[in-house]
């Protein structure tokens, strides 16, 4: 609902506080959308390392938007952000805080054109 604004005021920081409240529950709807905030920089510094851990759990979960979604993230990301990515989806576990940053979540690599 914050997310969207229905029936409240829209506001990205408290969706994302309620994404993560989910998140940490093992919701794979709200590991997907705790995934874009991060990818997009809503709510939180935008974060690929961490975008791609949520799609890995969240594509674990059974939703198949998170499987199309970490494909296109991949893309953006250097080869250091995905392995942290693996690394952080692979040692979490429910019922446990998702990280809040990464090591190498804000280097955007450059791509050729």
């Amino acid at each position: 609902m914050y997310e969207n604004g229905r029936g409240v005021a829209q506001d990205s920081r408290e969706a994302v506080k309620w994404f993560r409240k989910a998140t940490e529950h093992g919701d794979a709807v709200a590991q997907f959308n705790l995934g874009v905030m991060y990818e997009n920089g809503q709510g939180v510094p935008q974060n690929y390392t961490l975008a791609y851990a949520l799609f890995i759990l969240a594509a674990a979960g059974e939703n198949n938007d998170a499987v199309k979604s970490r494909g296109i993230v991949a893309k953006k990301m250097t080869p250091a952000q995905i392995e942290e990515g693996q690394a952080i989806a692979s040692s979490w576990r429910v019922g446990q805080p998702f990280p809040t940053s990464s090591k190498t979540g804000r280097k955007i690599r450059q791509i050729a054109r």
